[in-house]
Protein backbone atom coordinates (compact mmCIF):
# COMPACT_ATOMS: atom_id res chain seq x y z
CA UNK A 1 0.00 0.00 0.00
CA UNK A 2 1.47 3.20 -1.15
CA UNK A 3 1.07 6.86 0.49
CA UNK A 4 -1.96 7.94 -1.41
CA UNK A 5 -3.64 4.24 -1.14
CA UNK A 6 -3.17 4.87 2.75
CA UNK A 7 -4.73 8.25 2.69
CA UNK A 8 -8.04 7.45 0.51
CA UNK A 9 -8.72 4.14 2.61
CA UNK A 10 -8.10 6.47 5.96
CA UNK A 11 -10.84 9.31 4.18
CA UNK A 12 -13.21 6.23 3.19
CA UNK A 13 -13.10 5.47 6.77
CA UNK A 14 -13.90 8.44 8.40
CA UNK A 15 -16.71 8.82 5.47
CA UNK A 16 -18.03 5.69 6.71
CA UNK A 17 -18.56 6.75 10.04
CA UNK A 18 -20.00 9.87 9.48
CA UNK A 19 -22.84 8.08 7.71
CA UNK A 20 -22.66 5.87 10.46
CA UNK A 21 -23.59 8.53 12.66
CA UNK A 22 -25.84 10.53 10.57
CA UNK A 23 -27.95 7.94 10.74
CA UNK A 24 -27.57 7.05 15.06
CA UNK A 25 -24.89 4.41 15.03
CA UNK A 26 -22.23 4.91 17.14
CA UNK A 27 -20.08 1.03 17.60
CA UNK A 28 -18.28 2.07 14.90
CA UNK A 29 -17.08 5.04 16.96
CA UNK A 30 -17.06 2.77 20.19
CA UNK A 31 -14.76 0.39 18.25
CA UNK A 32 -12.41 3.10 17.30
CA UNK A 33 -12.09 5.52 20.34
CA UNK A 34 -11.09 1.60 21.76
CA UNK A 35 -8.63 1.64 19.56
CA UNK A 36 -7.19 5.23 20.47
CA UNK A 37 -6.63 3.30 24.06
CA UNK A 38 -4.57 0.50 22.15
CA UNK A 39 -2.61 2.99 20.50
CA UNK A 40 -2.21 5.93 21.80
CA UNK A 41 1.22 7.26 20.33
CA UNK A 42 -0.83 6.75 16.61
CA UNK A 43 -2.13 9.59 14.71
CA UNK A 44 -5.77 9.09 13.84
CA UNK A 45 -5.28 8.18 10.00
CA UNK A 46 -2.80 5.96 11.32
CA UNK A 47 -5.29 4.25 13.75
CA UNK A 48 -8.16 4.03 11.04
CA UNK A 49 -5.07 2.17 8.80
CA UNK A 50 -4.38 -0.43 11.32
CA UNK A 51 -8.39 -0.62 12.07
CA UNK A 52 -9.24 -1.42 8.78
CA UNK A 53 -6.09 -4.07 7.95
CA UNK A 54 -6.25 -5.74 11.25
CA UNK A 55 -8.94 -5.41 13.59
CA UNK A 56 -7.98 -7.66 15.96
CA UNK A 57 -4.61 -5.92 16.71
CA UNK A 58 -3.47 -5.14 19.98
CA UNK A 59 -0.23 -3.98 20.44
CA UNK A 60 1.49 -2.42 17.07
CA UNK A 61 5.10 -1.54 16.68
CA UNK A 62 7.90 -1.65 13.87
CA UNK A 63 10.24 -4.30 13.02
CA UNK A 64 12.80 -2.30 14.58
CA UNK A 65 11.07 -1.46 17.88
CA UNK A 66 10.07 -5.39 18.72
CA UNK A 67 13.93 -6.16 17.60
CA UNK A 68 14.91 -3.83 20.87
CA UNK A 69 12.35 -5.40 22.83
CA UNK A 70 13.54 -8.53 22.13
CA UNK A 71 11.22 -9.96 20.17
CA UNK A 72 11.45 -10.34 16.02
CA UNK A 73 8.48 -10.61 13.27
CA UNK A 74 7.23 -14.23 12.54
CA UNK A 75 8.93 -15.31 8.93
CA UNK A 76 5.84 -14.97 6.26
CA UNK A 77 3.89 -11.88 8.41
CA UNK A 78 2.27 -9.32 6.66
CA UNK A 79 2.70 -5.83 7.74
CA UNK A 80 0.50 -3.48 8.76
CA UNK A 81 0.88 -0.03 6.29
CA UNK A 82 0.98 3.06 7.65
CA UNK A 83 1.84 6.87 7.12
CA UNK A 84 5.45 7.22 8.53
CA UNK A 85 6.41 11.15 8.68
CA UNK A 86 9.46 12.16 6.98
CA UNK A 87 11.25 14.85 8.94
CA UNK A 88 14.43 17.02 8.66
CA UNK A 89 15.46 20.17 10.78
CA UNK A 90 13.60 23.23 11.47
CA UNK A 91 16.92 25.43 10.65
CA UNK A 92 18.19 23.70 7.38
CA UNK A 93 22.05 22.80 8.21
CA UNK A 94 22.70 20.44 5.41
CA UNK A 95 21.04 17.50 6.66
CA UNK A 96 19.66 15.51 4.81
CA UNK A 97 15.45 14.92 5.23
CA UNK A 98 15.00 11.47 6.77
CA UNK A 99 11.97 8.96 7.46
CA UNK A 100 11.51 9.13 11.67
CA UNK A 101 10.56 5.24 12.49
CA UNK A 102 7.78 4.46 14.64
CA UNK A 103 6.12 8.66 15.16
CA UNK A 104 2.49 8.59 14.86
CA UNK A 105 2.01 9.95 11.24
CA UNK A 106 0.74 13.73 11.67
CA UNK A 107 2.12 14.68 14.92
CA UNK A 108 5.20 17.18 15.61
CA UNK A 109 6.49 17.56 18.59
CA UNK A 110 6.73 21.48 19.03
CA UNK A 111 9.69 21.02 21.39
CA UNK A 112 12.15 19.63 19.05
CA UNK A 113 14.15 20.80 15.87
CA UNK A 114 12.60 19.08 13.81
CA UNK A 115 9.35 19.13 11.15
CA UNK A 116 7.13 17.17 9.04
CA UNK A 117 7.96 17.91 5.14
CA UNK A 118 6.17 14.65 4.17
CA UNK A 119 5.25 10.93 4.23
CA UNK A 120 6.08 7.64 3.11
CA UNK A 121 4.28 4.52 3.47
CA UNK A 122 5.54 2.21 6.39
CA UNK A 123 4.89 -1.00 8.12
CA UNK A 124 4.23 -2.11 11.79
CA UNK A 125 3.13 -5.46 13.24
CA UNK A 126 1.13 -7.06 15.65
CA UNK A 127 2.02 -8.64 19.16
CA UNK A 128 0.77 -11.55 17.83
CA UNK A 129 2.97 -11.56 14.63
CA UNK A 130 5.75 -11.98 16.68
CA UNK A 131 7.27 -14.05 19.20
CA UNK A 132 10.38 -13.78 21.70
CA UNK A 133 11.00 -12.22 24.88
CA UNK A 134 8.03 -11.93 27.21
CA UNK A 135 6.25 -8.42 27.30
CA UNK A 136 4.88 -6.83 30.68
CA UNK A 137 0.88 -6.72 30.31
CA UNK A 138 -0.91 -3.86 30.46
CA UNK A 139 -2.75 -3.69 34.05
CA UNK A 140 -6.21 -5.29 33.20
CA UNK A 141 -8.21 -3.26 36.60
CA UNK A 142 -11.51 -5.17 35.74
CA UNK A 143 -13.34 -1.88 37.34
CA UNK A 144 -11.07 -1.07 39.71
CA UNK A 145 -8.82 1.86 39.42
CA UNK A 146 -5.81 0.81 41.75
CA UNK A 147 -3.15 3.13 41.21
CA UNK A 148 -4.22 5.08 38.29
CA UNK A 149 -7.10 7.42 40.63
CA UNK A 150 -3.49 8.79 42.30
CA UNK A 151 -1.94 9.30 39.45
CA UNK A 152 -4.33 11.03 37.67
CA UNK A 153 -4.48 13.33 40.97
CA UNK A 154 -1.03 13.92 40.65
CA UNK A 155 -0.93 14.83 37.01
CA UNK A 156 -3.83 17.30 37.68
CA UNK A 157 -1.89 19.24 40.32
CA UNK A 158 0.91 19.15 38.03
CA UNK A 159 -1.08 21.02 35.84
CA UNK A 160 -1.86 23.68 38.08
CA UNK A 161 -5.29 22.61 38.85
CA UNK A 162 -7.08 21.83 42.50
CA UNK A 163 -9.43 18.89 43.08
CA UNK A 164 -12.71 19.79 45.57
CA UNK A 165 -15.40 17.84 46.80
CA UNK A 166 -18.85 19.23 46.82
CA UNK A 167 -22.96 18.13 46.96
CA UNK A 168 -23.53 21.47 45.34
CA UNK A 169 -22.96 20.46 41.89
CA UNK A 170 -25.79 17.35 42.35
CA UNK A 171 -26.83 15.94 39.90
CA UNK A 172 -24.23 16.32 37.74
CA UNK A 173 -21.20 14.30 38.90
CA UNK A 174 -18.45 16.89 38.16
CA UNK A 175 -17.53 20.58 37.23
CA UNK A 176 -14.46 21.90 36.05
CA UNK A 177 -14.29 25.76 36.31
CA UNK A 178 -11.26 28.07 35.91
CA UNK A 179 -8.57 25.92 37.91
CA UNK A 180 -11.09 24.59 39.82
CA UNK A 181 -12.50 20.34 39.35
CA UNK A 182 -15.50 19.71 41.64
CA UNK A 183 -16.27 16.26 42.04
CA UNK A 184 -19.51 15.02 44.02
CA UNK A 185 -18.20 12.69 47.02
CA UNK A 186 -18.27 8.91 47.31
CA UNK A 187 -19.17 8.15 43.95
CA UNK A 188 -17.17 4.59 43.11
CA UNK A 189 -14.12 4.39 42.32
CA UNK A 190 -14.27 3.61 38.12
CA UNK A 191 -16.74 6.13 38.28
CA UNK A 192 -14.39 8.82 40.42
CA UNK A 193 -11.83 8.59 38.09
CA UNK A 194 -13.80 8.32 35.05
CA UNK A 195 -15.69 11.54 36.22
CA UNK A 196 -12.16 13.22 36.80
CA UNK A 197 -10.96 12.31 33.52
CA UNK A 198 -14.01 13.78 31.65
CA UNK A 199 -13.66 16.88 33.93
CA UNK A 200 -9.68 16.68 33.10
CA UNK A 201 -10.70 16.60 29.48
CA UNK A 202 -12.45 19.98 29.45
CA UNK A 203 -9.85 21.53 31.05
CA UNK A 204 -7.05 20.32 28.44
CA UNK A 205 -9.56 20.80 25.61
CA UNK A 206 -11.35 23.78 25.83
CA UNK A 207 -10.16 26.22 28.08
CA UNK A 208 -7.29 27.18 25.76
CA UNK A 209 -6.41 28.27 22.45
CA UNK A 210 -10.00 30.08 22.68
CA UNK A 211 -11.92 26.68 22.05
CA UNK A 212 -14.08 28.19 25.20
CA UNK A 213 -16.90 29.03 22.23
CA UNK A 214 -17.75 25.48 21.25
CA UNK A 215 -21.02 24.60 21.77
CA UNK A 216 -21.76 22.75 24.50
CA UNK A 217 -22.77 19.67 22.94
CA UNK A 218 -19.31 19.17 21.16
CA UNK A 219 -17.25 20.36 24.49
CA UNK A 220 -19.34 17.28 26.36
CA UNK A 221 -18.66 14.59 23.63
CA UNK A 222 -14.97 15.43 23.43
CA UNK A 223 -14.46 15.19 26.97
CA UNK A 224 -16.43 12.07 27.57
CA UNK A 225 -14.57 11.00 24.82
CA UNK A 226 -11.43 11.32 26.28
CA UNK A 227 -12.54 9.86 29.10
CA UNK A 228 -13.72 6.35 27.32
CA UNK A 229 -10.68 6.26 26.03
CA UNK A 230 -8.79 6.59 29.29
CA UNK A 231 -11.27 3.87 30.94
CA UNK A 232 -10.05 1.23 27.89
CA UNK A 233 -6.50 1.95 28.19
CA UNK A 234 -6.39 0.43 31.96
CA UNK A 235 -8.81 -1.85 31.66
CA UNK A 236 -11.78 -0.60 33.05
CA UNK A 237 -15.03 -1.37 31.91
CA UNK A 238 -16.68 1.53 30.34
CA UNK A 239 -20.29 2.41 31.02
CA UNK A 240 -22.94 1.33 28.65
CA UNK A 241 -24.48 4.95 28.36
CA UNK A 242 -21.00 5.81 26.58
CA UNK A 243 -21.82 4.21 23.86
CA UNK A 244 -24.87 6.40 23.21
CA UNK A 245 -23.76 9.36 25.19
CA UNK A 246 -20.38 9.80 22.71
CA UNK A 247 -21.71 11.20 19.54
CA UNK A 248 -19.00 13.56 18.05
CA UNK A 249 -20.74 14.07 15.15
CA UNK A 250 -21.77 17.92 14.64
CA UNK A 251 -23.02 18.36 10.99
CA UNK A 252 -20.10 16.92 8.67
CA UNK A 253 -16.80 15.33 8.10
CA UNK A 254 -14.69 17.72 8.60
CA UNK A 255 -16.26 18.38 12.47
CA UNK A 256 -15.49 15.12 12.92
CA UNK A 257 -12.06 14.80 12.39
CA UNK A 258 -11.00 17.82 14.20
CA UNK A 259 -12.89 16.45 17.02
CA UNK A 260 -11.22 13.16 16.89
CA UNK A 261 -7.90 14.45 16.25
CA UNK A 262 -8.62 16.65 19.64
CA UNK A 263 -9.65 13.58 21.76
CA UNK A 264 -6.76 11.52 20.55
CA UNK A 265 -4.00 13.90 21.43
CA UNK A 266 -5.52 14.87 24.73
CA UNK A 267 -6.27 11.36 25.45
CA UNK A 268 -3.00 10.52 24.81
CA UNK A 269 -1.37 13.29 26.91
CA UNK A 270 -3.19 11.72 29.86
CA UNK A 271 -2.37 8.16 29.25
CA UNK A 272 1.24 8.91 29.52
CA UNK A 273 1.04 10.78 32.59
CA UNK A 274 -0.74 8.09 34.25
CA UNK A 275 1.41 5.45 32.63
CA UNK A 276 -0.10 1.92 31.69
CA UNK A 277 2.54 0.83 28.55
CA UNK A 278 0.20 0.86 25.85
Amino acid sequence: MNVEEARQLAKEKIEELGQELERGHSETLRAYLAAMAKFPRYSPNNIWLILAQAPQSRQVAGFGTWKRLGRYVRKGEHGIAILAPCVKRRNPDGVRAKPKRDMPAGHEDADTDEVVVGFRGAYVFDVSQTAGAPLADLAIVAGNPSVYTDRLKAFVAEYGMVIEYSWRIAPARGACTGKTIVLVPDMPPAEHLSTLAHELGHALLHRRDGREGLSRTVRETEAEAVAFVVCEAIGLESRSSSADYIQLWNGDVKTLTASLERVQKTAAQIIAAIGPDV
